[in-house]
């Protein structure tokens, strides 16, 4: 019985959250296409500040989310992050998101978990909870490895283009054409708020915001050097791009010997997780020590803290920057 009702009781909360979206998706495509055809008066904004740089959408669904991520500083960065994965996504989508799976983590654990051991539902809510961060953070590595693996040729294409007599600018609207996503995607949007009015500095700079990598912010840095002191730009792309292509060779070599430091820190982190879930089946009585004991439970907590700490030491031995 008790199953069906929190069944219910998922179903009922998953229903009335799509429900809400929709109800706030309508009504801000309503007001958008009442501001387009002039059929009512926008009020006036109470601070320039407040107003971006392009035009602001406002939330798809979830106002209250809204004014809780504002509140906390949180919008600029979920959607600084989803915007380098390449999601069009809106922030408070990931949080409903996140808020969903939570909800039904927290069901599910609350079902399979026994009676004696349900106020340990909340572990595998967090969990569920926590992998559309996981999700973005690795579509956000992915990107930035594409990005960075075509970055050397598109430098040495943007050279040739000037060589043969092409402006700067148009040989970054030419890269367009000839490369694949996401760089192509990110210099085509450069060009357009430079070709839009928008400062060559300006759009470049924006661009390594965007694109948060180290190679990105070498060759921003030399195109405004260069425009300020002069000199053949072209050489100095050729140049970068070899520099960028020997940093991935040494970074390919270091990962190589790093290896096994890395399969060591995974061991040792894996190993006591294993052990204390085949001890939990194989002798629950002694485990039941660490869950119901105050002693055992401080045990527990300092044992997890200290193989969290262990692990962060090892990755940063392991972690050489190149």
């Amino acid at each position: 019985m008790f199953l069906w009702v929190a069944i219910a009781i998922w179903l009922v909360a998953v229903l009335a959250w799509w429900i809400c979206s929709k109800m706030f998706r309508q009504a801000d495509l309503d007001r958008l296409k009442n501001r387009l055809l002039g059929t009512t008066k926008t009020k006036k904004a109470k601070s320039s500040k407040d107003a971006p740089a392009l035009i602001q959408t406002e939330v798809q669904a979830g106002v209250i989310v809204t004014r809780m991520m504002k509140r906390f500083q949180m919008q600029t960065r979920l959607q600084d992050l989803l915007e380098q994965a390449g999601l069009k996504w809106h922030a408070s989508r990931l949080i409903h998101i996140s808020m969903g799976l939570f909800i039904g983590g927290f069901v599910i654990g609350w079902i399979v978990i026994p009676a004696d051991l349900r106020k340990f539902a909340i572990v595998p809510a967090l969990i569920a909870s926590a992998l559309p961060a996981l999700y973005v953070t690795r579509k956000k590595k992915a990107r930035l490895r594409r990005f960075e693996e075509l970055f050397p040729d598109s430098l040495e294409f943007v050279a040739r283009s000037m060589r043969a007599g092409h402006a700067f600018s148009v040989s970054l609207e030419m890269i367009h054409r000839e490369f694949q996503e996401p760089l192509s995607g990110e210099f085509r949007r450069t060009f357009e708020e430079h070709n839009l009015g928008l400062p060559l500095d300006m759009s470049l700079q924006k661009l390594a915001k965007r694109v948060p990598s180290l190679d990105v912010h070498f060759f921003v840095s030399a195109v405004l050097l260069q425009k300020r002191t002069g000199g053949n730009l072209a050489e100095i792309l050729d140049k970068l791009a070899y520099v960028i292509r020997e940093r991935f060779k040494l970074r390919g070599r270091i990962r190589a010997v790093s290896a096994h430091g890395r399969m060591t820190g995974l061991a040792l982190t894996c190993i006591p997780i294993g052990v204390a879930v085949i001890m939990f089946y194989v002798n629950p009585d002694y485990m039941h020590f660490f869950l119901y004991d105050d002693v055992g439970r401080i045990m527990l907590g300092s044992a997890v803290l200290l193989q969290v700490i262990g692990y962060m030491v090892i990755k940063q031995i392991v972690k050489i920057e190149v």
